[in-house]
């Protein structure tokens, strides 16, 4: 399949584009973004035609697929005009800001909704599959104290660009708008039905930020399990990003780097799979989709209805959460 990878920042060129260039199927036939200086330094990677935005993709109808590494409040108008346009969309996470913004969804038949996979891309690794399995056999028993931790984009004084970006990510939302993306998918897979929130808290800790950095809730879900999340952003230091799962039986630890650890009255067990997270995961995702656009899924996988899940989750929080400042 020819592709065309739009957004060039450091998701695009650091994840999506090695797994695309990495899958013997996909042909990465243009590169789009609207900054010449991320163009420049996209051509030193791959050796293929530049292009400031998507129209110029369109244009070319040898593409027939579209990966978007864009930001989430430029996503649903961009996923929208390539899906009516005909093409397969892989587009990263959240899928909107916002629900209200993700109405701009509705518009599309359900046959285009078909070729819309989203970049939900750890639910992918197979350390989420194992975990699920435990679960599902009552490994560690019922009910469950869930405990997800993540604690991402530490402000580096030394990288001034990527502070400036983050803090610009604010004022589109703290970070459970983004990041909750992925937490609620995972626990949507690994606990099932639909979570009941029952409070939110949030902290701003620089009081010119544009939305409190650090936030999180407690959540219901079937079967009596408790769920207690938090996110992090901006802080010199950071705790460990982790997701573990404790019950009468046992405990259960997914760290940062995908490594499952299992702890019951029978010992510990430690769980690793092979390679990379980020390139397992986003090289899983790529297959997925490369089996969508190459008629062997009948269906995306996570799909549209998943990321608009995980994103009505993620508000909530954010408009129950009481912000001290």
């Amino acid at each position: 399949m020819r592709v065309a990878l739009v957004g060039l920042g450091d998701i695009g060129l650091g994840a999506h584009l090695p797994a695309l260039l990495r899958h013997p199927e996909v042909d990465v036939a243009v590169l789009a973004d609207p900054s010449e200086p991320r163009r420049r330094l996209a051509a030193e990677h791959v050796p293929v035609r530049t292009v400031a935005g998507l129209d110029e993709v369109l244009d070319d109808p040898s593409v027939t697929a579209v990966v978007l590494a864009t930001p989430p409040w430029v996503t649903p108008d961009l996923a929208v005009r390539a899906l009516r346009a005909g093409r397969f969309v892989l587009a990263e996470k959240p899928v909107a800001t916002s629900t209200t913004a993700a109405a701009a969804y509705d518009v599309l038949t359900a046959g285009e909704r078909s070729r819309l996979q989203v970049g939900l891309t750890y639910r992918h690794d197979p350390a989420i599959e194992r975990l699920r399995e435990w679960l599902d056999r009552g490994v560690l028993g019922a009910p469950l104290l869930v405990r997800a931790h993540v604690y991402d984009e530490r402000r580096d004084p030394a990288n001034p660009e990527h502070t400036a970006r983050i803090r610009a990510t604010l004022e589109h939302g703290p970070p459970v708008v983004h990041e909750g993306a992925h937490v609620f998918d995972w626990l949507a897979c690994l606990l099932g039905g639909d979570p009941e929130l029952l409070d939110a808290w949030s902290l701003r800790t620089d009081p010119d930020f544009a939305s409190p950095n650090l936030i999180g809730a407690r959540l219901t879900y079937p079967k009596g399990t408790v769920a207690l999340v938090e996110f992090g952003w901006l802080a010199d230091a950071l705790p460990d990003t982790r997701l573990s799962v404790l019950g009468p039986r046992g405990h259960a630890v997914l760290d940062s780097r995908f490594r499952l650890t299992l702890s019951t009255v029978d010992g510990t067990e430690v769980v690793e799979f092979a390679g990379d997270r980020t390139e397992r995961c986003f090289d899983r995702q790529v297959s997925r989709f490369a089996d969508l656009v190459g008629g062997r899924r009948e269906l995306p996988e996570p799909d549209l209805a998943d990321g608009r899940a995980a994103l009505a989750i993620s508000e909530r929080i954010a408009a129950t959460a009481k912000d001290p400042a």
